[in-house]
C-alpha cells in the first residue's frame, strides 16, 4: 500500500474516530432545540424541524443558569488556585531530584490519579465532618477536588520543569541567587507554557465538578452548574429539552476556549516529552 493511500485510510479512520467521538454534543445541541414529543419521535429527527429557541430563554428566566455558572466559576477559580500553588513546587521536586524516596512519591503521585471520585468522597466527608469544613461546603468541595487534581497537574508540570535546562539554575545559584530565587527568576518565567496549560486544563475539570459538590453542597444558592441541571429532573416527567439547553449553554464556553488554545494545550501536554 502506498504514503498516499495509507495518509487517505488514516484520515478516513480518523474523521470516522472524530464524527464518533463529537456525535454526542452534536445530538446535545439538536435536542435542545426540539419539542418534547419530537425528542422520541421515530425516526429520529436529526435536524429539529422548527427550532425551540424558548427552551434556552426558560434556563434563563426559570433555571437561574448564571447563578449555578457563577458557583462553578468560583469552584473552578478556587481548584485552580490552590492546586497551581502546591502542585507547582511539587512538580518542581519531583523534576529535579532523583532518588529513591522521590521515585517513591512519583509512583504515589500517578497511583493516587486512577482513584475515581466515588472512591473517595466518603473519607472526605467523613474527615471533613469531623474537622468542621462541612460549614464552609464550597470551600470543602475545592479542597476536595484539588486533591484529585494535584496528581494530574503535578504529572504535567514536573514534564514542564524537565524542558528548563539546570545549568541556568546553577548559573543563577552562582550569581548570588538562593534555590527559591532561581525558582522564581529562572525556572518559572521559562515554564510559564507548561505551568498555563495545566492550571487550564485543572480549571476546565473543575468547572464540569459534580461528584464532591452533590456530596457536600446541600444548599442549593452554592451548588454548581453541574448540579444544577438535575433541578429539570421531575418524579412524572424529565424536561429533556431544558437539560440540554441547560447543558449546552453551560459547555459552550470550556468547548470554545478548548478549540482556541488546541495548539497551546497539545503543545504544553508533550513539553519534556523528549527528556
Amino acid at each position: 500500500m502506498s504514503g498516499a493511500v495509507t495518509n487517505r485510510v488514516l484520515l478516513a479512520v480518523a474523521l470516522a474516530l472524530a464524527a464518533v467521538y463529537l456525535f454526542p454534543l452534536y445530538w446535545m445541541y439538536v435536542t435542545s432545540l426540539k419539542t418534547q414529543s419530537s425528542i422520541f419521535a421515530v425516526p429520529p429527527e436529526f435536524l429539529p424541524g422548527a427550532p425551540q429557541w424558548d427552551n434556552y430563554a426558560t434556563i434563563w428566566e426559570v433555571a437561574n443558569i448564571l447563578r449555578y455558572i457563577g458557583n462553578s466559576l468560583v469552584i473552578a477559580s478556587g481548584v485552580t488556585l490552590i492546586t497551581a500553588l502546591v502542585g507547582s513546587g511539587c512538580a518542581y521536586v519531583l523534576a529535579r531530584y532523583r532518588n529513591g524516596w522521590i521515585d517513591a512519591a512519583l509512583f504515589a503521585v500517578l497511583m493516587l490519579q486512577v482513584l475515581p471520585p466515588s472512591l473517595m468522597v466518603t473519607p472526605i466527608f467523613v474527615g471533613f465532618a469531623s474537622v468542621g469544613l462541612l460549614e464552609y461546603p464550597r470551600f470543602a468541595t475545592i479542597l476536595a477536588f484539588s486533591a484529585k487534581t494535584m496528581p494530574f497537574f503535578v504529572i504535567l508540570c514536573r514534564a514542564a520543569f524537565m524542558t528548563v535546562p539546570r545549568e541556568l539554575e546553577e548559573a543563577a545559584l552562582v550569581d548570588g541567587n538562593s534555590r527559591i530565587g532561581a525558582f522564581f527568576m529562572i525556572v518559572l518565567p521559562l515554564a510559564r507554557n507548561g505551568l498555563l496549560i495545566s492550571a487550564l486544563l485543572v480549571f476546565m475539570n473543575g468547572f464540569g465538578e459534580y461528584v464532591y459538590s452533590a456530596s457536600i453542597i446541600a444548599d442549593n444558592r452554592l451548588q454548581p452548574a453541574s448540579i444544577g441541571m438535575t433541578n429539570f429532573l421531575q418524579p412524572n416527567v424529565v424536561n429533556w429539552n431544558a437539560i440540554m439547553a441547560f447543558a449546552a449553554t453551560y459547555v459552550t464556553p470550556i468547548l470554545a476556549a478548548f478549540v482556541l488554545l488546541q495548539r497551546q494545550i497539545v503543545n504544553g501536554l508533550t513539553a519534556g516529552a523528549l527528556k
